[in-house]
């Protein structure tokens, strides 16, 4: 009897070992499915100290050729200035504040231009982005250009300062010459460097010698050994001044041609003589 009770709870207590073992296994949780953890966006990078330019550079003939000045201090935006020049070296915010443009009143606009510019100049200083919206109150002008030359400004590493004081230069011819022509050249000075120059001519009717050109009208191609126009050419003189900074730096021949630009065969003598009297002129005053 004694070995019977034994026994029985002996079986009693391998039964209930295994049933709470198996109670065990079925209150174990399931292994937690790794889910990937979502990356981080990187931080926009802080942007370099310093003043930054951008123009714009399309060999078109504009009545206005759009630029932006930046001032970068601490990683932030904090200067703006968009503007332009003309063929001769006028720039359009002064000329406007002059009340020499007045879009209000000849074009039926809700401020003058420098006005709503501004305000574009405002948006980019509070977002410091260059991606603004599509609408800006109280701005009616278009400004994707602007926005495309933020871009590329930001684009190059800020500007060194050179020796120029800052301003617009101009420079003429005194008299036409024999040619019919009477050339004239404007310099844009940013941050000390000559950061756009414009080289053209007018005859006794007005008409503008690089618009001549540019309209297959003045022929050059025809007869040039480089198969350029002479507003092609021409630009070959100025972009080579954007890279010297310094008008005297050209080997001139007698007759005002150089072997120094590879893409003029044109007289650029009377380009660099005009560059070297505008920047004695000194910046010009309105």
């Amino acid at each position: 009897m004694k070995k019977s009770k034994i026994v029985l709870i002996a079986a009693l207590t391998v039964a209930a070992v295994l049933i709470l073992s198996g109670c065990g296994k079925k209150q174990e949780a399931p292994a937690a499915s790794a889910s990937p953890v979502p990356a981080m966006a990187a931080p926009k990078a802080a942007l370099a100290d310093g003043n930054y330019f951008a123009i714009d550079r399309s060999e078109a003939a504009p009545n206005w050729r759009y630029y932006v000045e930046l001032a970068v201090s601490d990683g932030a935006i904090t200067e703006v200035n968009w503007s332009a020049v003309n063929p001769a070296g006028m720039d359009k915010k002064t000329v406007d504040k002059a009340g020499q443009y007045n879009m209000v009143k000849y074009g039926g606009a809700q401020a003058e231009w420098y006005q709503q510019a501004e305000k574009v100049e405002e948006q980019l200083i509070k977002t410091q982005s260059a991606d603004l919206p599509d609408a800006i109150g109280g701005v009616s002008i278009g400004f994707d250009e602007f926005k495309a030359l933020v871009k590329q400004a930001l684009a190059s590493p800020p500007a060194v300062r050179g020796p120029y004081a800052d301003g617009e230069y101009y420079a003429e011819e005194g008299a036409f010459g024999s040619s019919g022509w009477k050339y004239f050249v404007s310099l844009l000075v940013r941050n000390g460097n000559i950061v756009h120059a414009n080289w053209s001519a007018v005859d006794k009717d007005g008409r503008d010698k690089r618009q001549v050109a540019a309209s297959g009208e003045y022929g050059m191609i025809k007869v040039s050994s480089l198969k350029k126009e002479w507003h092609e050419q021409a630009l070959e003189a100025e972009m080579y001044l954007l890279k010297t900074q310094d008008p005297k730096q050209i080997a001139l021949k007698a007759d005002g041609k150089t072997d120094a630009i590879a893409g003029a065969t044109i007289t650029v003598g009377v380009f660099f003589d005009l560059a070297e009297a505008a920047l004695a002129n000194g910046p010009r005053t309105y």
